[in-house]
């Protein structure tokens, strides 16, 4: 065990000081990701633009008043600022187009009077320069507020047709424009199995720079192995194991390092938190692991370093781009499922569940997933044939 600590320490030493450890384990991937959440994070979590909605609503119309109040009801919510100004019918264009206000309303004359008694009545809604979403929750607001009117006035002209009483006509008129609807929808809380979109992007580049730090041990051995220096080191009196295992430790230490510091540094800029520290923790030797036991297949394949290299990006980036290290995938039957044997995905579903509370009862599947497939890829590695052996 000396000797094994002994060559852990040297070859930690001489990762350290070779600054590229420093530079590719932690430097790139927080850069990277600071870069990705100026480029998508518009796209992940637009911020709603002020809106200003020139109506033009006819006097004394109690219908055309109840619409423009369901629009002006929007201002506040869900982060809308909505300004409903009235103007002209002639100018609402005018506005729209010179870029004064976002969205035109245009209520003709008559509207009410023409939903009571069942006859057509258009609204007009004009969009303005920079149409976007706040203009389309404003035309989704009025076409669901004149269905419901027209609803009612169809209600209140059926029941007319019955020879119903006044009173109850508008009693049901009443209660067909007030009612609530039959479907609807209500913010809810994410799964604890989600990340949100900067959470996921942290947690997702942290797992594909893991395959590229761990890489940095299979780098020593075959390049101690073109040396020459393994084979006077596997000469001397100690195991054969003890060389391997050491590059091995080097490429766990270096992986659990870097990993923490960019999970802590990433969900420290960016306001994430990945739950308990304990369960995030054990999560991270996993995955770990489970990117360390393929620096023993990159080993057995690679005759030279340039070959180790290559075969250590395409490993990282497959699975990485497999595990939503730049966008999410999902995907179902059994290209879900395998996607799912992914140790990128097995550590960023992991992380979901802690940052949602859960503990380590909760990572159940996800640390089965990450030990079964190191497990696996080991097996395989003592399967294979060492290229590198006559070296």
């Amino acid at each position: 065990m000396r000797q094994l600590w002994t060559m852990t320490q040297y070859d930690l030493r001489q990762r350290i000081r070779d600054k590229s450890v420093i530079i590719f384990a932690i430097i790139v991937p927080l850069a990277l990701m600071f870069v990705l959440d100026l480029v998508m994070g518009d796209l992940t979590n637009p911020e709603l633009e002020p809106t200003t909605v020139a109506a033009s609503v006819p006097v004394d119309d109690q219908l055309a008043t109840a619409l423009v109040d369901a629009v002006r009801a929007l201002d506040g919510n869900g982060g809308l600022a909505i300004t409903v100004q009235p103007a002209p019918a002639q100018a609402v264009h005018d506005l729209a187009r010179a870029g004064t206000v976002q969205v035109g309303l245009l209520v003709p004359d008559g509207f009410g009077a023409a939903l009571q008694q069942g006859r057509a009545a258009e609204v007009t809604i004009v969009s303005g320069e920079g149409t976007g979403i706040e203009q389309t929750i404003v035309a989704s607001v009025v076409e669901s507020a004149v269905e419901r009117f027209s609803a009612a006035a169809l209600a209140a002209a059926a029941g007319g047709a019955s020879g119903l009483a006044p009173a109850e006509l508008a009693a049901i008129g009443q209660e067909v424009a007030t009612a609530a609807p039959t479907l609807s929808l209500s913010e809810g809380v994410a799964s604890v199995e989600q990340l949100s979109s900067t959470g996921a992007l942290v947690a997702g580049q942290a797992g594909l720079f893991l395959l590229f730090t761990v890489g940095f041990g299979v780098t020593a051995l075959v390049t101690e192995r073109e040396q020459g220096t393994l084979g006077r080191l596997r000469s001397m009196p100690m195991p054969a194991w003890t060389i391997v295992t050491a590059k091995a430790l080097v490429s766990f230490i270096l992986g659990i390092v870097a990993t923490t510091i960019l999970l802590a540094v990433g969900g420290w800029f960016f306001e994430v938190g990945f739950g308990s520290p304990l369960a995030v923790a054990v999560l991270i030797v996993a995955a770990v692991t489970a990117a360390t036991s393929l620096m023993f297949v990159i080993a057995r394949v690679a005759r030279t370093v340039e070959q180790a290299n290559i075969a250590q990006s395409i490993i990282a980036l497959v699975l990485g781009i497999a595990g939503g290290a730049f966008f999410p995938i999902t995907a179902s039957g059994w290209i879900g499922s395998v996607l799912d044997l992914n140790p990128v995905s097995a550590f960023t579903r992991g992380l979901g569940i802690t940052a949602g509370g859960g503990g380590l009862a909760g990572l159940g599947t996800p640390l089965l997933t990450l030990l079964a497939f190191a497990a696996v890829v080991l097996v395989v590695a003592r399967l294979i044939p060492d290229r590198g052996a006559g070296q």
